[in-house]
């Protein structure tokens, strides 16, 4: 597993029976930042996940890949290797937080 980011969205028209209604996000994993790991940072790569939570732009996610990404009931007939298995509420590191929603804006109503 691994954090990650939502930083867009994939719209393929043409695609497998089976991929037809899943959405397709774009997700930036990523990792603790500096001596002091107090941030979050991106890994600088970009994978495309299947969404199983309803989450959003800008949100922290939960990410799983091979063959963990086809063991949700929602994924476990499809071509997938990352799917989004969670909405990360908060992040924290030798007791300190390092990320929480309620602060960074992205809470949806």
């Amino acid at each position: 597993m691994f954090v990650g980011k939502v930083t867009g969205s994939l719209v393929s028209t043409q695609k497998v029976a089976a991929m037809v209604g899943h959405k397709m996000l774009l997700v930036e994993p990523h990792c603790l930042h500096g001596e002091n790991r107090d941030s979050l940072k991106t890994t600088g790569r970009t994978f495309v996940a299947v969404d199983t939570v309803g989450a959003g732009e800008g949100e922290y996610v939960l990410v799983v890949q091979g063959s963990s990404a086809r063991l949700t009931p929602e994924t476990k007939n499809l071509p997938v290797d990352a799917v989004i298995v969670g909405i990360i509420d908060s992040v924290h590191v030798a007791q300190k937080c390092v990320y929480s929603k309620e602060d960074d804006g992205t809470s949806r109503q």
